[in-house]
């Protein structure tokens, strides 16, 4: 790895960690370990290194996107691939909250110009989650469906931070589960059957 991929991928950890507002250059050159005039040969703003963090993130999730994609033999299952991240991740987030939730949420308050390539973070996520949801035949429903888990998912992942409680969200990930079990090709637009009188 050279000496501007481990800037960002330090200041990726600090920006999580601390918050994008109280990083400071002289935080992440100490914690790469290298000088301020080094430092600002890859970047000259803060803001460059914000850009570079949420491309890397970005790359990511496609990537994360695309493997869960391949491993599921269904789209329930990729579904729960999504779901479970909650449980994988889940010393992270007791500590800092959804690493994609915080940042889009401290850059919305600081009414930052890269909120927007934040904010894209989570339409992956949507439209992604939107994609499986269609794949289970639920039609025009299908983006409401990936709203609901996307914003449950990050609801747990807030609450996991406020209240520091494991068995809250193993609790909430198998409810989610459980309600994925419970979607079904009739929440799409196909027509129901009449009751008989």
């Amino acid at each position: 790895m050279d000496t501007r991929e481990r800037i960002v991928e330090t200041a990726d950890q600090l920006f999580y960690q601390q918050g994008f507002e109280h990083t400071s250059f002289a935080h992440i050159a100490e914690a790469v370990g290298i000088s301020r005039g080094n430092f600002y040969h890859h970047f000259k703003t803060k803001d460059e290194i914000l850009d570079a963090v949420i491309a890397t993130r970005q790359a990511r999730t496609r990537d994360m996107l695309s493997a869960w994609t391949a491993q599921g033999n269904s789209p329930q299952a990729r579904i729960r691939c999504f779901i479970q991240i909650l449980v994988h991740n889940l010393a992270d987030i007791r500590l800092y909250g959804c690493p994609v939730g915080s940042l889009t949420t401290e850059l919305a308050k600081l009414g930052h110009g890269s909120r927007d390539e934040a904010n894209a973070l989570f339409t992956l996520f949507r439209e992604w989650l939107r994609e499986q949801f269609r794949e289970m035949g639920c039609g025009k429903a299908s983006d409401a469906l990936a709203m609901h888990l996307l914003g449950r998912s990050q609801g747990v992942a807030t609450l996991a931070a406020a209240f520091q409680d494991d068995a809250f969200v193993r609790s909430e990930v198998r409810q989610m589960q459980a309600w994925l079990d419970t979607v079904a090709p009739d929440t799409a637009d196909a027509p129901r059957p009449r009751r008989k009188r």
